[in-house]
């Protein structure tokens, strides 16, 4: 579905379930969730974003690298309740094995463009637990500037940033005139 310069992003198939709970049950990577996922956890999570490529076009989409074809990871968009409104975001979850090495950052920017080009919305979103430095520092290397600090029943206290479409333009031509 989506191609950068080192990866690969496509729908979630039910044969993406070992490596994705090899992620999603690691208490390390998930230390800014509740708690790890469990196997039926994990295979909701499948089923959801099914639900969501079916409803809206777009959900969370397998990370595989180019190179090899292993599957690494998640990221898309998804609708998100955000203190309280239903907002379009930017999510993602790295192997911890690749962590540090732009992978993140990389598959964000492309669905940072890919929601741009291809839906209405004129302001994207990511939210994460305040503790979680490594997915708000994804989100700033992406153009996103901190938004909202809100108190949250599952985080304590989430952070949101976004990027307006206004702003996503300006950095285009930016990057273009580069």
């Amino acid at each position: 579905m989506l191609e950068t310069q080192r990866l690969l992003l496509r729908e979630y198939t039910s044969d993406d379930f070992d490596a994705l709970y090899e992620i999603m049950s690691d208490a390390e990577t998930m230390q800014h969730y509740p708690a790890p996922f469990d196997e039926a956890r994990t295979r909701r999570w499948i089923e959801w974003n099914l639900e969501n490529y079916a409803k809206y076009g777009f959900g969370l989409w397998a990370v595989v690298l180019k190179e090899t074809g292993e599957f690494i990871g998640d990221c898309g968009i998804t609708i998100q309740n955000i203190d309280g409104e239903m907002l379009p975001e930017i999510g993602y979850h790295i192997h911890k094995k690749y962590w540090r090495r732009g992978f993140a950052k990389e598959a964000a920017r492309a669905v940072r463009d890919w929601a741009f080009q291809n839906t209405d919305y004129d302001i994207i979103y990511s939210y994460m637990n305040y503790t979680n430095v490594g997915s708000y520092s994804t989100a700033i290397a992406n153009g996103m500037k901190k938004v909202k600090e809100y108190p949250d029943p599952k985080n304590t206290i989430s952070y949101a940033y976004a990027i307006t479409r206004k702003e996503w333009e300006e950095l285009c031509d930016a990057e273009t005139e580069a």
